[in-house]
This record gives C-alpha cells, structure tokens and sequence, in this order.
C-alpha cells in the first residue's frame, strides 16, 4: 500500500472510532520585550516608551507623573514579557519601599505606583520618587534606568548666557552647582514648549536674583532674627541658625526640615550645608519653586508651565508683603530682571507680569 493511502486509512480509522486529529497549530507570537520601567519622576516626551503592568506604553506628549492606562497621555503599544515597570508579573519580586526603613546601597524596592528602584546611596526610607541621589529607577532585567540628570549642555539657560546674567556674582554660586541640582526636580525648565522652558527658568533666576542681589549674597544681611518656630522637631542646630540661606533665601527651621527630608539631606541638624554646598543650596531654592506655594496658591514652577504668568511667582515667594501694592517697588525690580532675563534667552516674556 502507497504512503498516501496508509495516511488516509489511519485518519478515517482516527474519525470512525472518534479520536481527535492533533494538527499543528501555528506558534504565537511571542510578546514584546518591556521597555524600562515607568518611573512616576522621570519625565517622557512624544513617542518615548515605558512599561508598566505587564504592557509598553508609549508617550503621546510631555508627561511627568501620570500614569500609563489611567492617563490619555499614555497610548497602550501592547502587552510584554519581562515586566520591567509592572505591578504583577514578570520576574520582580522585591519588597514594598516603606517610609523610615534604613536601606544600604544595593536593596532594591518596589514602590506604591508597581515601579522598583534600586539604593544607590545607604539612606533611612526616603522617598524614592523625591530623593533621586539615594534611589534610581530599576528594570527587571536588572539594569537602572532613572532619569538622566542634565548635564550643563542639557539646561535651556547656557553657561555663557547665565554669565551674562549674573556677572558679579559670588563664587559660590556655580553654574555647575546649580546644573548638579537640576536632577532633583527634573520637570524644572523641561516641561512644556522651548518657549514655556525658557520661560520659567528666566522667571526662577529672575527671583533668585532679586532675593540675593544678583547671587551676591548667599545669607541674609541680617542673620539676627529668630527663625526658630516651635515645632516638634526643634531646632538643634541653634535658635538663630535658621536665617536665610542661598539662591532662594530658605529660612525657618520648618522650611529646612522640610527640604531637607524632600532632598535627603539632613538640613536641620546641618543648615550650613545650604550655604557651603553649592548643590546643596540651588536644590533648596529648586525645592522651594517645585513644592511650595507660600503665600501664593501655585507654585513658581506651575504658575509658569501652566501660563499663570510671571506675576504669580512673586505672589508664592514673598506676596504677602510685595503685592496687592505693598511694596510696588520689590515687584517691579523682578518684573525688570524677568524681561531682561527672557531677552537674553530670545524669548518673550509673556502676560501677568506683576502682582
């Protein structure tokens, strides 16, 4: 008998006594591998991808903490395998971060939105999402992938147009320095339009120039007052230690507890650090842009990308005294440095310049 009719003699016995034919089925597709894993502090632009629960996302413009599949920002590109930024799955399976733990570089944690992160310096739980030189950003494939701090040549304002900008100031105050503690607010000056990014860091140096005299002054003249509130958390390192101190003039014993955890930096037991670590102090100045509204309802940074206008920077750092015509003077000599600091970066200044 040929091969041809053994085959079809076996599969019509196969059929009469009822046995299943097993045919081949075609191989699925495997999944895409994950990109690196969605970090809630790293910022993405249209078309950069990460992963999270188990599917790659793809940015469809600016975003910085959203999150993929509950924001519209984030277009699903399909499920992956490897779980680099997921919450289930994948090959990940380290412990949740908890605040106050004491970490040793080198512990790996998953964090409350499904991302992980790797220590990189030894620290006592700080905040993975805040505290970017203690923690980076970790993939399940075992590499760290966290936001790239920017590098002198990344920052809108150039080291030559900064020069120009502040060209008596003290030696404190590097442009090094304050391009080193731009990676702890990476949305500052990189959010929005070339426009918009030039836009706030024309109005945050506007401020800091104001507030120091050009970046002259890195105290307060006066370091008598007593900035010691009664908190519960005192003030260790003296009752007249707490004056202001660098680009932004951080005062309070309050203000620098609460930078200083937001930094992962002990401020409070250490407030010189603000005014002998040029790093050190343009972050307190980024912190206090990026976090904190003062007398205002906005922050400087939102009042800035969210075209509130330069006016409502002064409102959330001294409003309270200068605007609503109090000292029309102060408000208008900032309103001067942002035109002349927007001009340098070609840009304009924009509407809603006072307070």
């Amino acid at each position: 008998m040929s091969r041809q009719r053994i085959v079809a003699f076996l599969t019509a016995l196969a059929v009469a006594v009822g046995l299943a034919i097993l045919v081949p089925m075609a191989s699925t597709a495997s999944a895409a591998t994950c990109a690196s894993a969605w970090s809630s502090s790293s910022v993405y632009t249209g078309g950069q991808t990460a992963s999270y629960n188990g599917h790659n996302w793809s940015a469809k413009w600016w975003t910085q903490g959203e999150t993929p599949g509950a924001a519209s920002v984030w277009a699903d590109a399909g499920s992956c395998d490897g779980n680099s930024g997921g919450s289930t799955g994948g090959s990940c399976d380290y412990p949740a971060w908890v605040a106050g733990q004491n970490y040793v570089a080198g512990n790996i944690v998953k964090y409350t939105n499904g991302a992980f992160y790797i220590a990189t310096h030894d620290n006592p739980g700080y905040d993975p999402t805040i505290s970017t030189w203690y923690w980076s950003s970790y993939s399940c494939s075992g590499g760290g992938g966290g936001t790239t701090p920017p590098s002198g040549g990344g920052f809108v304002v150039s080291e030559a147009q900064f020069d120009q900008m502040f060209p008596s100031r003290n030696s404190f105050y590097t442009y090094s320095g304050l391009t080193a503690a731009l990676s702890a607010y990476p949305g500052f000056a990189t959010t929005g339009s070339d426009t918009v990014q030039k836009q706030e860091a024309a109005a945050f140096l506007a401020n800091v120039d104001h507030e120091t005299g050009g970046l002259v002054y890195i105290d307060e003249i006066d370091k008598s007052g007593n900035y010691c509130a009664s908190e519960s958390y005192g003030c260790p390192a003296g009752t007249y230690s707490y004056f202001g101190r660098g680009p932004l003039q951080i005062s309070w014993n309050f203000n620098y507890k609460a930078a200083g955890d937001a930094l992962g930096v002990d401020l409070l037991d250490n407030p010189s650090l603000a005014d002998t670590d040029p790093a050190i102090s343009w972050k307190t100045a980024l912190w206090y842009w990026d976090t904190q509204t003062g007398p205002g309802t906005m922050t400087g940074h939102n009042a800035m990308v969210n075209g509130a206008g330069f006016g409502e920077t002064i409102r959330s750092i001294n409003g309270s005294v200068e605007c609503n015509g109090g000292y029309p003077g102060e408000v208008q000599d900032r309103v001067n440095d942002y035109e002349s600091f927007t001009a340098i970066l070609g840009v304009p200044a924009g509407n809603n310049l006072s307070c």
